[in-house]
């Protein structure tokens, strides 16, 4: 459709993305499509049940009446594989995160995981990603990006993020560079407050922004704002979204991104407890943002339309600067066209899934190249084959859409059991108390091989599992053998321990890859992508 042919209203309506309770069309969403025009979805776990429900909510949701029946909706989420994965669904493989690929360092594997995801994603309606997370995380303390980054090489992190753009794109689904001009360098998470990122204008071009160049000169489709003060760039105290020096000035201008320019959720702490989410929007278009992304409230989503709307009818904003926008999006939609069509026909569904066994091979092969063996100075690898192994594991309790998918049932006592006949599982929280402590270090006495799995979401390894380790380490000193399943930094807060591997994620093909490593069936062949300290720099592996 040409653009003179729509409305101010429909215009607008193309430039925000919006999510929705449930597993099936509401009357809020389709109030959404129908009143407001809306242009694109979001998904979250909250709306998957299983993937036919999924791919038949995708049709359904193209098929909704509106008033540009020819416009495609489009349909987006979060899977980035690893620890953020919205869709981890019996029938979709689980994919590995950035950061297990930046420890097997193969572009061509990281290419591969990320076409199988498109087409996955694909089949399930599903046109947008908001991936990959091309955020250079050097910062140990980093709340919110850690695993989610491929390391804390720029140049690295550049190659792996454009590759992954690749095969994103080469399968049809639009791939989303994110979080400009780069989220891994903070101590606060933007979801919960203002980040800031203190450096100067040669450090942000030297190590932020190359993966972003690299995502623009791969011809990435989207790229998502962060919600982060850059005083080098903005001298207001005002986050990336909001800032025409950031957008405009630097993006467009500079770097000479012609795409389009998302920001990230604007009911995010950073944005809706200070300037609140509808000024926000009108502010985050000011500065360049071609789609405003409202999450989940359908309140907050109607006002920022409307205070848009208002903003442009009293000459606050242009029309000619949303028209710069629309264009932008119509030609991009454009491009990913036929996916949508096929969504809306309406034919009887089947799963459209390959079958599982198509990608596992891949996902092993990823998974055994990324186990990391950082230290075995005492010698504790491989495990003896008659001794028995006690395993604690930590325990997942909770989780919230923008952490954890799920709390998986499968341990390395599972994986082991394969290997070894004497497998005893200790499962512990993730912020074990005393009790817990307790009982683990009493029934670690009748054990002399023990492997403890640490999980660490956000900053340092939380104190009940350093004071557990501590403990076991107090009884049985050097036979001890300790592995990151999440964020690969606990070692710092566990020094004495002489055995140490990072696994990066605590999923099944991993786990079985750690396995096959501690009996001595693999050889670890996974390199650091973060330096962990002066002993362990980044590309360090036994």
């Amino acid at each position: 459709m040409e653009i003179s042919k729509l409305t101010l209203e429909q215009k607008i309506g193309q430039m925000f993305i919006c999510g929705f309770p449930g597993t099936g069309v509401d009357e809020g969403i389709k109030s959404l499509i129908a009143e407001h025009h809306l242009g694109g979805i979001i998904y979250f776990r909250r709306n998957i049940d299983t993937v036919e429900q999924l791919a038949a909510l995708s049709r359904d949701l193209q098929k909704l009446p509106r008033s540009t029946p020819d416009i495609p909706l489009f349909i987006s989420m979060d899977q980035e594989g690893g620890m953020v994965a919205r869709l981890d669904h019996e029938g979709v493989s689980r994919i590995q995160g950035n950061m297990a690929l930046g420890a097997a360092n193969d572009l061509s594997l990281t290419e591969a995981a990320a076409e199988l995801a498109a087409k996955e994603l694909t089949a399930l309606g599903i046109n947008l990603n908001f991936a990959p997370c091309v955020d250079v995380n050097n910062n140990p303390a980093n709340p919110v990006i850690g695993v989610r980054s491929f390391g804390e090489d720029s140049l690295r992190v550049a190659e792996q993020g454009a590759a992954a753009i690749r095969g994103y794109q080469n399968q049809g689904v639009s791939a989303t560079a994110k979080h400009f001009p780069g989220h891994g360098d903070t101590t606060v998470d933007s979801h919960r407050g203002l980040a800031s990122v203190p450096h100067s204008r040669e450090r942000l071009y030297r190590v932020e922004l190359p993966p972003f160049r690299k995502a623009i000169e791969a011809g990435v489709d989207m790229i998502m704002t962060a919600h982060v003060i850059f005083p080098a760039f903005e001298p207001e105290a005002i986050p990336a979204t909001l800032s025409r020096r950031v957008l405009t000035d630097l993006l467009r201008t500079e770097l000479g991104y012609e795409g389009v320019i998302i920001t990230d959720c604007l009911e995010m702490h950073a944005i809706s407890r200070s300037c609140g989410i509808a000024e926000g929007a009108v502010r985050a278009i000011e500065a360049g943002a071609d789609i405003v992304l409202v999450s989940h409230t359908l309140k907050e989503q109607v006002q920022a339309i409307q205070t848009v709307r208002a903003a442009v009818q009293s000459g606050r904003l242009s029309e000619e600067r949303i028209d710069e926008s629309v264009r932008r999006i119509l030609s991009l939609k454009q491009r990913r066209l036929g996916m949508a069509q096929d969504c809306s026909s309406g034919q009887p569904f089947s799963n459209p899934l390959m079958p599982i066994e198509e990608s596992e091979p891949l996902l092993r092969q990823i998974a055994e190249r990324s186990v990391t063996l950082v230290s075995d100075k005492n010698g504790n690898l491989p495990l003896l084959e008659k001794e028995p192994v006690l395993v604690v594991w930590p325990e997942l309790r909770g989780r919230t859409e923008v952490d954890e998918p799920s709390v998986h049932q499968y341990t390395l006592a599972d994986a082991l059991k394969s290997y070894r006949e004497q497998v005893k599982l200790a499962v512990v929280g993730t912020s074990p108390d005393s009790s817990e402590i307790q009982e683990v270090i009493a029934e670690s006495r009748n054990f002399k091989q023990i492997i403890v799995l640490t999980y660490t979401a956000e900053g340092e390894i939380p104190k009940g599992q350093v004071s557990l380790i501590q403990g076991l380490n107090e009884i049985h000193g050097s036979s001890i053998i300790v592995v990151s399943t999440r964020n690969p930094y606990d070692i710092n807060s566990i020094p004495e321990i002489g055995t140490y591997l990072c696994l990066y994620e605590n999923r099944q093909y991993s786990l079985d890859a750690l396995a096959k490593v501690l009996v001595g069936q693999l050889r670890p062949q996974g390199k650091l992508p973060v330096s962990l300290n002066p002993q362990f720099p980044i590309g360090h592996g036994l």
